[in-house]
Formats: C-alpha cells, sequence, structure tokens
C-alpha cells in the first residue's frame, strides 16, 4: 500500500492544548536532572538478569532481590531485564511500571530515566510502559509467581527486604489464573469473597484460604506465590497452612488463628467477583502511521494497514503501529534525529491520549534492529540485517516452498529435541507408513506400491510409527485433497478419531492441506511424493485423460523432494527450478538455469516414478518446439533468480486459548518454559511454519474439541495475513513430539508421572492431610496441615504492613518441624522451620547423577537442588540460591547438568 496524504480523521496535535501534563513534568525535572550525566546509572549491570529501581525524590534508588516482585501503587519503577541470545548476543528490555497512585512528578522522571537508560545502554533495548494491572505477558513473565500490590509508596515507609523479620501481617487478595496479581487489602473478613483466595501473612506463617468457588489452577498459583513470599522474603524460614473455604471445619486450628486476627466472621461472604479480562481477542486491524513535528504540531499519517511489510519502514523515520488500541508500537529509524527518538516514548503517549484509548494502552518502544518478537509477528515478512540461511532454511517461491536440508543423525534428533523443532523433523524418517483412503465414507487401505501419489479429489490418512526412548510413537497426518467434498474432508476428520482410539490416544494428529505438507511428511515418502491436482487414486476409477501434464519438482535429496502438479502452460515455468512434462510420447526433464546438480538428481528420479517413458533433458533456452507445442505456446515465465528468497525464521509464540465467553480469546505466555503448560490448559504454540494446539489431560471437553476451529481462526485472524492452511498439529499433553519439545529450553518427560510427590513445605519424605499434585496444583481439598494444640496469643508488634499500622494485632506462631503448627504463648514464639522451607536436606550423593528411579522417594527429579543444604547448594552450583534464582532458566539448566542434577 502507497503512503498517502493525512487521512481526515488523522488531525495534528497541538503540543501547547493536546500533549498530556506529562510533557511538561518531564521538562521541569529535565532541568533537575543531568541529561548527558552516567551517574545515576553507574552501578548497571550489563550481565543477564533483571534489575529494579524505584524512584525517591526524583532519584533512582535499587530495589533488593528479596523485593522483586513487590511494588507499591504510590510508586514508580524501572525494571531492566537483560537476555542473552545463545549464539547472537544480548538483548534487553526497559519497562517502566506506573502505580495506580503515583504522581506526574514520579511518572515524569522515570519515562526521563527510561529514556538516559536507554541512551546509556546503546539505544538497542526495546521500552515498555507498564500500568498497574495492565502489565503486558513479557513484564508478568519475570515474575512467575506472581505480583504483589503493596499500598503507599517509598514516601510511606519503604524499606529493604529483611529476610528475618517476621513482625508482618497483612492480607493478600489473589486473582489470576496464568497471570497472578496479589493485593494488600484491609486485614478483615470484609476483604473475603467466595470466589478468590487469600493469604493471611503473619511473618512465621502463611495462612492460605481457598475460596469456595476457586478453582484448581487459582489454588496452585496462590500456593506457588506463598511459597514464593516465604523463600525470599522469610529466607525459608515460613510454614503455610491451606483453608479450603467451603470446608473450614476440617481446618479447626487453622481457622482459630485466622478468627483471633480478623475477629469473628458475621453474615455471608461477598458473592465471588468476575475475573478482569486482560485476554486479548486477537486483531487483525493494524495500522502503521508515520509520525513527525509540523510547525510545532505533531502529525500522524497513515502509511499502511495489514498485512503490513519491512520495507515500509524507513530508517530516518518514526513509526507507530496501532493494533486498534490493545497495543501501540513505536519503531525508530536508526537515522532519525536524536531528538525524534526521544521524544518516541513521549509520543505514544500523546497518540493514545488524541485516540482516547484507555491510560493502561500497552506501549512498546523500539529501536531499528531491536525489534520485538511481537512487532515481528505483526508483518507479512521479516528478515534480520545479517541473517543468513541455517538448518532446513526455507525458500518461498511462488506458491510451493523449497527446502534446502542438510543430512542429520537420527540419534542427534532425539537427544537434541531443540535441533528436532528447527528442522520439523522428529526422527530420519525411516520408521513404518501405513496410508489410508476415504472411500465412500470409510478407511481404505491403500497399496504399499503407490504409497506417495496423492490425487487431490481424495482424501488420506497417514500414520506414521517410529521408536523413541525404545517406545513406541505415532503421528497421524490428514491429508486433505483440494478438490475433495465437504463430506470426504469430514469422514477424514471422523476417521482420524477411530484410528487415534485404537491407539489410545498416542498419536499426534496433523492437518495437512494440498500443496503445504510440512517437512517429515515429505521426508516418509522418500523422495516419491507426487501430489496430482485433481483425479482420484481409487482401483476401477478411469480418471479423464488432462492430456500433457506439468509438474514442479522442488528439493535437493529424498528427505525434502515432492513433484507437484501445475497448469500445464508455460507461464509455470520458473528458472530455479525443474519441471516434468509427461506427454503421450515423451517425459521432458527441463533444467531451470538456476537449479543446482542435487535438484537435477533428484528431478531424474522423479521422472522415473511418475513414467516409464523414455526421458530427453531440456535445457533452458534449448526447448525443441514440441515441448512448446505441448504446453499451449511459448509465453513469459518467472526467470530472475532473486525471486528466491529466504522465508525468515519468526520466533515461536506461545498462547493460552480459551472460548469460554463465545469468542475465540488468547492471553500470550512470555518467555514460556514447559511450567507453563498446565494440565487444565489448551496452548497454542505458533512457529510460523506450523501451529501446534496442546491439550492437556484435564482441559475443557468443548475447547478441545474445537481446538481445530480455533486454530484456522488463528491463522484467518492474525494480522500478518497468514497462510489458512498452515500445518496444524494436534498434541496431546504425555506425547508430545521433538519437534514440539524442542521449542522449550528444558523438557521433563517426568514432569507429569509423579502425581504426588510435593506439598507446600517441599518436605521430601512426603506428608500425610492431603496431597497437591506437583506440578499441576491441588487435586484433593484437604488441608495439607493437621494444626494441634495451643492458645492463640496475639501480642502487639511493629510490622512493616501499612494495613497493621491501623491497630491491627501480630500473630506469633510456633512450627513444628513436623508441619504442624501451634500459636505461641504470650512471651513470644520461637521458630523451628524446616530447614530452608524443605522440611529436611538430603546427602548429595542421593542425587547426583541418579535417574528419577533411583533417587529417593518423594524428590521432584526436576527441583533436586531443592533438597540441598545451603553450603551443599554453593559447593556444587558454584551460586547462593537467590543469585540462581535470578538466573535465566537455561542458565539455571547448564549449572544443574554440571553439578549432575539434571
Amino acid at each position: 500500500m502507497e503512503s498517502r496524504t493525512e487521512s481526515k480523521n488523522e488531525k495534528p496535535w497541538s503540543k501547547q492544548t493536546a500533549r498530556p501534563s506529562l510533557r511538561q513534568t518531564q521538562h521541569k525535572f529535565s532541568r533537575m536532572m543531568n541529561d548527558d550525566s552516567p551517574d545515576a546509572f553507574r552501578n548497571v549491570s550489563r550481565k543477564p538478569g533483571m534489575q529494579i529501581w524505584t524512584i525517591n525524590n526524583m532519584q533512582l534508588v535499587p530495589v533488593p532481590a528479596q523485593g522483586f516482585g513487590n511494588f507499591f501503587e504510590g510508586d514508580c519503577y524501572i525494571v531492566l531485564h537483560i537476555t542473552e541470545k545463545k549464539g547472537s548476543g544480548q538483548s534487553a528490555d526497559i519497562h517502566y511500571w506506573i502505580g495506580n497512585s503515583s504522581s506526574q512528578d514520579e511518572q515524569g522522571a522515570a519515562a526521563i530515566y527510561v529514556t538516559q537508560l536507554d541512551e546509556y545502554l546503546g539505544g538497542s533495548p526495546v521500552q515498555h510502559r507498564e500500568v498497574q494491572g495492565s502489565e503486558s505477558p513479557r513484564f508478568r513473565s519475570y515474575f512467575k509467581n506472581g505480583l504483589i500490590y503493596k499500598k503507599g509508596g517509598v514516601a510511606s515507609g519503604f524499606r529493604h527486604v529483611d529476610t528475618n523479620a517476621y513482625n508482618v501481617l497483612r492480607l493478600l487478595h489473589v486473582k489470576g489464573r496464568k497471570h497472578v496479581a496479589a493485593t494488600e487489602v484491609e486485614v478483615s473478613w470484609n476483604s473475603f469473597n467466595n470466589g478468590d483466595i487469600f493469604l493471611l501473612d503473619m511473618g512465621k506463617a502463611i495462612v492460605q484460604w481457598n475460596g469456595p468457588q476457586s478453582n484448581r489452577r487459582e489454588k496452585l498459583k496462590a500456593v506457588l506465590l506463598a511459597q514464593d513470599i516465604r523463600d525470599r522474603e522469610r529466607g525459608g524460614r515460613a510454614q503455610i497452612g491451606v483453608v479450603e473455604g467451603g470446608n473450614e471445619e476440617d481446618s479447626p486450628e487453622l481457622m482459630k488463628v485466622m478468627m483471633a486476627v480478623l475477629g469473628q466472621r458475621t453474615g455471608q461472604l461477598k458473592d465471588a467477583i468476575p475475573d478482569d479480562k486482560p485476554d486479548q481477542v486477537q486483531n487483525a486491524s493494524v495500522r502503521l502511521y508515520h509520525v513527525f513535528e509540523n510547525s510545532g504540531n505533531l502529525v500522524v499519517q497513515e502509511v499502511a494497514t495489514q498485512p503490513l511489510t519491512q520495507d515500509l519502514l524507513h530508517s530516518s523515520d518514526c513509526y507507530i503501529v496501532d493494533q486498534r488500541g490493545s497495543s501501540v508500537m513505536v519503531w525508530k529509524g536508526k537515522q532519525a534525529s536524536k531528538e525524534e527518538r526521544r521524544e518516541a516514548l513521549n509520543r505514544a503517549v500523546g497518540y493514545i491520549k488524541a485516540k482516547n484509548y484507555p491510560s493502561s494502552t500497552t506501549v512498546e518502544v523500539m529501536t531499528e534492529g531491536g525489534e520485538s518478537a511481537m512487532f515481528k509477528h505483526l508483518f507479512k515478512s521479516w528478515r534480520d540485517k545479517g541473517q543468513t540461511q541455517g538448518l532446513g532454511s526455507t525458500y518461498s517461491l511462488g506458491k510451493i516452498a523449497k527446502v534446502d536440508q542438510v543430512k542429520f543423525d537420527v540419534m542427534e534428533l532425539h537427544a537434541r529435541p531443540e535441533l528436532a523443532a528447527q528442522q520439523r523433523m522428529v526422527d530420519d524418517a525411516s520408521g513404518d507408513v501405513k496410508v489410508w483412503r476415504i472411500e465412500n465414507l470409510e478407511l481404505a487401505e491403500v497399496n504399499p506400491s503407490t504409497y506417495g501419489q496423492f490425487y487431490g479429489g481424495d482424501c488420506y490418512l497417514v500414520l506414521y510409527t517410529y521408536q523413541r526412548s525404545n517406545q513406541q510413537q505415532y503421528i497421524l497426518y490428514m491429508w486433505q485433497g483440494r478438490h475433495a467434498t465437504k463430506d470426504e474432508i469430514t469422514a477424514c476428520a471422523y476417521q482420524a478419531v477411530n484410528v487415534d482410539n485404537k491407539y489410545n490416544g498416542a498419536p499426534v494428529q496433523v492437518r495437512v492441506v494440498m500443496g503445504k505438507e510440512p517437512r517429515h511428511f515429505l521426508a516418509i515418502f522418500k523422495g516419491k511424493l507426487i501430489i496430482f491436482e485433481g483425479g482420484t487414486g481409487r482401483p476401477g476409477v478411469v480418471n479423464p485423460d488432462p492430456g500433457a501434464r506439468l509438474f514442479q519438482v522442488r528439493g535437493t535429496d529424498e528427505l525434502n523432494t515432492k513433484a507437484t502438479e501445475v497448469l500445464a502452460r508455460a507461464s509455470s515455468l520458473n528458472t530455479n527450478d525443474v519441471f516434468l512434462l509427461k506427454t503421450d510420447k515423451t517425459c521432458y526433464l527441463w533444467y531451470g538455469k538456476g537449479c543446482s546438480g542435487d535438484e537435477r538428481v533428484m528431478g531424474r528420479a522423479m521422472s522415473d516414478v511418475l513414467s516409464r517413458q523414455d526421458k530427453q533433458v531440456v535445457m533452458e533456452d534449448q526447448e525443441p518446439a514440441e515441448f512448446w507445442v505441448a504446453l499451449g505456446g511459448k509465453a513469459p515465465y518467472a526467470s530472475d533468480k532473486r525471486l528466491q528468497r529466504e522465508e525468515p525464521p519468526h520466533s515461536p509464540r506461545l498462547f493460552e486459548c480459551s472460548n469460554q465467553t463465545g469468542q475465540f480469546r488468547m492471553t500470550e505466555v512470555d518467555d514460556f518454559a514447559q511450567s507453563d503448560l498446565d494440565e487444565e490448559d489448551v496452548m497454542l504454540l505458533d512457529t510460523w511454519e506450523e501451529i501446534f494446539f496442546w491439550v492437556g489431560n484435564l482441559a475443557n471437553q468443548q475447547e478441545t474439541k474445537e481446538a481445530w476451529n480455533s486454530a484456522q481462526e488463528y491463522l484467518r485472524t492474525h494480522p500478518a495475513g497468514r497462510d489458512p492452511d498452515t500445518p496444524i498439529i494436534f498434541v496431546k499433553q504425555g506425547y508430545e513430539p521433538p519437534t514440539f519439545t524442542g521449542w522449550f529450553n528444558a523438557w521433563d518427560p517426568h514432569k507429569w508421572s509423579d502425581v504426588n510427590n510435593a506439598n507446600l513445605n517441599k518436605s521430601p519424605g512426603g506428608m500425610g492431610g492431603g496431597s497437591y499434585r506437583a506440578p499441576g496444583g491441588p487435586v484433593s481439598s484437604p488441608p495439607l496441615y493437621r494444626v494441634h494444640g495451643g492458645d492463640l496469643s496475639p501480642r502487639p508488634s511493629t510490622p512493616t504492613s501499612p494495613s497493621t499500622q491501623r491497630g491491627q494485632p501480630s500473630v506469633s506462631v510456633t512450627l513444628s518441624p513436623s508441619s504442624s503448627f501451634t500459636p505461641s504463648s504470650p512471651a513470644g514464639g520461637t521458630v523451628s522451620p524446616s530447614a530452608g522451607g524443605s522440611g529436611m536436606y538430603l546427602d548429595p550423593q542421593l542425587l547426583i547423577n541418579k535417574s528419577p528411579s533411583e533417587l529417593p522417594q518423594g524428590v521432584d527429579p526436576s527441583q533436586r537442588e531443592e533438597y540441598l543444604s545451603d553450603a551443599d547448594f554453593e559447593n556444587l552450583l558454584g551460586t547462593t540460591r537467590p543469585d540462581f534464582q535470578r538466573l535465566p532458566k537455561w542458565r539455571q539448566n547448564d549449572l544443574k547438568k554440571k553439578a549432575g542434577l539434571f
């Protein structure tokens, strides 16, 4: 789409009238702060990890690691997150977080510091504006166990977190399913409701009260948050108890503790509060605007609508990409003026205000060359500067993909699932193949001698069986011909369910649309895959004689080659490929000038499969007259070698999917890991070339049934104008192929196998009184800890929480190592915590280089480090627990592997 003049609906914004007061605030403080002075960032680390600052008296004040995830509502924060990318250096994200009660002065100062920090780091970080309660998925991904919103701000008593302080009393209201946020509320029964979860934090003990209408996932998330508070803020020296709100009589002693703090409950609790809907409906409406100043006015000029292409962005300018208010992104060209680059964040805020978008609208600001994955996903095509061709790179030319692959060892694919994922190959295609065709809506076995021949008028099921770790694995491909009837396509899906049931749900199901065959599908037919445009392969059926037939051959070896029938016209030819022209008398092998020797070899092999006739080799520009006569005459065709362009890779993205509101909704999970796949989930993993649907064992049945439709809806509404025939792969929990698991940094195949090996206080020996499934969450409602004996005697203290400053008592609780706890006497309680919060430590020799079956009963194989003493932990891993927890997951896994704990 060509650039055009300013839209009638777009008006210049006067700096004096339309720009928000934040701008004046920033000018005020820019005079107070030396823009060029690096003093404020002298201690900024460039190592991978996270650093957080808050604004105090217009100065940056670092937040200690123990306080990460805690945000005062009256403050603004700056969060710097640096990630080490394998093989491609570092990437950085700067977020500035705005509390709901923060002042304009603090917001202005934070915005200036963000700009200065960006310049200090060379201008490459992506800047994000975050508003309390509407944080981006990336921001939330840094705090896997949730965010805690605290009343007040720095001025009201911000303190460094003391892991030995127990004079705390606060009530946290926990909300969220995938992304959790906990807000400090009044310590009173009036704050409770029947649908949510509340944490009563008393320093030495944390009581989790689960609303009767809360679900299993919410309970698990609250457990993880409680454990995080215990480990980071109490040094692991606190116990956690659980009360099921619908069965409070099962926890009499815990209720006695709660009553002592909250008083007797009178009347009924409030009804459940509907969850907020942060999930974004995928917005196919995307507009690109050129942003510039003209005579003191900010001018926004529409350039294009979706699908966008990268060549619309010019290095000398700045642009805004608007997803109809769901997010606003600013792109800064490298050659744009310094003033324009500095003003980018202000312009985004001004744009939001002028458009009357909510103040919580997500904002990202990025520099040319440092674009986020989400930004790239909005473009039809994207190529990073200096991008080189790697293994399995895909070429796009016309409508048929050309794939250039290298030889690989099947054992390497199994040992390195990340390679399998990049190659889209579960193995070397040496497994067993069985093919059925849909005939009269039933399955009919195909003669093995014709395996690889697919007709556009048919539908097929292809079952592929292979071995992995001495276990049989299955892939069930559903191939849909372009000219098959709707009844046949429906019958194909129905019969796929029957085959899936025959193998107890083990097969991975893959929808394959004619012409869009995935790489592994090509490989299993060993260079003999032929796609006929129409007709049928049914025995006894005579297909009409089409006359001359032309086939385009793509591939360099038997793992990536196929022949596709195209219209028998000269205009179908392409200088970069091999073509087979089959006539009544001769089979011509046409070699384009741009094809390689390997492609010619595969073309010759394919011609032997297609025809027993004599072959005549024809070089481009040396065609005999009969060749052109068979094609209906000579005509122009694609003859530019530059058409052979690499299809650039896109970063994979994971989404939680839901249609509970009757509309397909997604919530993105940033920096995803296997732990983000919950058993109740239906998840979509978009690797661009393929779409995976992962279904947990406890997933909603209706959502599971709608998974195929949801995937097609996702492709249809994607703002980049995605190919609706992109392969869709249906994966069930426990049957994940390496082409799926390889997109995750570390995959634990035993993750869901041990259902009773964890509890709230991580005691490796296990305890009675109920159990929680690890890592999926609660499977039974009784409380984990039996509370016995003792009298409650509240005593006054000076807690750190503002809520206790209103006169609420603090409770001192004595905790026994057996995971039962009793209130202490007025003389003051003593703590007998489980060591490090683990209940007991294990000899390292019981954990190092042991298979899961060799570990002591109850030990989680993926978290062996949790059972080490602090001394053993530092000795084996070379770092402290807090420092270890701040490392990126891949680095944690590297350390664990070296220590024999992985």
